[in-house]
């Protein structure tokens, strides 16, 4: 049997490995553009609900887009447009600038998950789901490893404004390789019929040609609101690590950015271990024989309640202990993700999974946009860093209890044949 499967999500790897050096680049220099744009806490807020609000829209537009023109096509345009929008966010000379490229940023970025997650159902059957998704996802975390070093590096020998086109240019090089080499399994010519068999070994992966189904329909079933729900209350979560954890470190433990450059790549390898083994763990309990809905659920709670132990890391004066328990909040929200973002092509047919994820990926961003961007600009300025963390700690138990009512055992849902 050909493994080709295995081929096409180290290219959703690399893709959101990408996708997340774009994006974690503000973070790690925010010392250096505060002080040359003559940015304050309450407007670096104000960047951040940028992206985060456009991202929002970017994620209803990209699970439709998706679904209609199929992976291949979806994907390479968003990750065209991130790239120039990274590269842009050099030229910026203010505040309101810096918010526009990354408003675009943001629209560019929603189509990254919406595409792999589909890609997963067009690649791999239920039970592999979970795992290729956390394989993929811990791009997100590779990225926050090897992006805080290089970046500290670089912001020292070429200046910041030189990092946003440097990065912004690896979006390219991805671009030759994934339009080259991306088919669905049955039009792919390395895929023999032993791999397609196994990949199509789910019943309803038999069905073909039936046309896509839009996020406007999906919003009929509780399933889509359950899903959307424990993205709204969880995605918050880790975009207030992503973007607040730097200047917290610089502000709160008094790192210098040579310290962040190289305590950052520690909290997200943990996450990355979080990511595949979240992943890994519910199919561990599926082959033992639980069925899927108690397996995903399984997972995802005992990820739920390491939160709120980890909020204590505001309130230790250890620095290491701080940021053992920081590691277990990204370590724990990913492994979540692995299993939440499954739960669509557990549920959903493929012509519908990239517009429920999409749907969801906007309520998620909704969520960024009223607790990590718009909140803690407020609080911290006013309150420091404390309140948030407690916040941030209860969350995912939020978002959990909604899903488990909402999504039940899980079952299939069933769409009319237009």
């Amino acid at each position: 049997m050909t493994k080709y499967r295995w081929l096409m999500l180290l290219l959703l790897f690399a893709a959101t490995t990408v996708n997340y050096l774009d994006r974690i680049v503000l973070g790690v220099l925010i010392k250096e553009i505060r002080a040359d744009l003559h940015l304050n806490d309450l407007q670096y807020g104000y960047i951040t609900s940028a992206f985060q609000f456009a991202y929002m829209i970017g994620f209803l537009i990209a699970g439709w887009f998706i679904d209609k023109v199929g992976t291949r096509i979806g994907y390479a345009v968003s990750i065209a447009w991130w790239s120039v929008a990274a590269m842009l966010h050099g030229f910026a000379g203010s505040a309101f600038q810096l918010g526009f490229w990354r408003a675009m940023l943001g629209l560019g970025e929603a189509g990254n998950f919406p595409s792999a997650i589909k890609a997963v159902a067009e690649w791999f059957p239920k039970k592999d789901r979970a795992f290729a998704t956390g394989i993929f996802n811990a791009g997100t975390n590779v990225a926050s490893m090897i992006g805080p070093p290089i970046f500290a590096w670089m912001v020292i020998h070429v200046g910041w404004r030189q990092c946003f086109y440097i990065t912004g240019g690896f979006g390219f090089i991805w671009l030759v390789l994934w339009w080259v080499v991306y088919r669905v399994p049955r039009e792919h010519p390395r895929v023999n019929a032993a791999e397609l068999e196994y990949i199509e070994s789910d019943p309803e992966s038999k069905i073909v040609d039936e046309p896509p189904i839009g996020w406007a329909e999906t919003l009929k079933h509780r399933e889509t609101w359950g899903f959307a729900l424990a993205k709204f209350f969880s995605d918050p979560v880790w975009w207030f690590y992503l973007y607040w954890l730097p200047p917290y470190l610089y502000d709160v433990r008094k790192f210098n950015i040579t310290e962040v450059g190289w305590t950052l790549p520690v909290v997200y390898l943990m996450a990355d271990f979080g990511s595949v083994f979240g992943g890994w763990f519910s199919g561990f309990l599926m082959r033992r024989g639980m069925a899927t809905s108690r397996a995903r659920k399984t997972a995802m709670l005992l990820m739920a309640l390491c939160m709120p132990i980890a909020a204590f890391s505001a309130f230790t004066s250890s620095v290491i202990v701080a940021i053992a328990l920081v590691s277990l909040a990204t370590s724990a929200h990913q492994g979540w993700s692995a299993n939440l973002f499954t739960t669509t092509s557990d549920v959903f047919p493929k012509r519908a999974v990239a517009s429920v994820t999409g749907f969801g990926g906007a309520m998620g961003a909704f969520g960024g946009v009223l607790f990590t961007g718009l909140l803690p600009g407020f609080i911290v300025q006013n309150f420091g860093y404390p309140p948030m963390f407690i916040i941030m700690g209860g969350f995912h138990l939020v978002g959990f209890t909604l899903l488990h009512i909402l999504m039940r055992e899980m079952k299939p849902v069933v769409f009319e044949t237009r």
